[in-house]
């Protein structure tokens, strides 16, 4: 299960584990103008951890989801 927000600053995908055992903690995607942040609760030390990807970055792992075992680059427009 998911939702999507939006926010004044950014629109806001959370992520929720539904299932048997083992389930994690909800993870918040923040989708920024210039960045994404990823955040999810540590269980074991009770703090938020973030994790902040850059647009090509989160381009990269989009991308990288669809293909099989190997190095790539996205060719991107020069202006960027």
């Amino acid at each position: 299960m998911f939702s999507i927000e939006h926010e004044f600053d950014s629109t806001v995908v959370t992520l929720v584990d539904e299932g048997a055992a083992h389930l994690q903690e909800d993870i918040a995607i923040n989708l920024f103008e210039d960045c994404i942040t990823i955040e999810q609760l540590d269980p074991r030390t009770d703090r938020m951890q973030k994790i902040t990807l850059s647009i090509a970055q989160a381009e990269d792992l989009a991308a990288a989801l669809d293909l099989p075992e190997g190095v790539y680059r996205i060719a991107r427009d020069e202006d960027e």
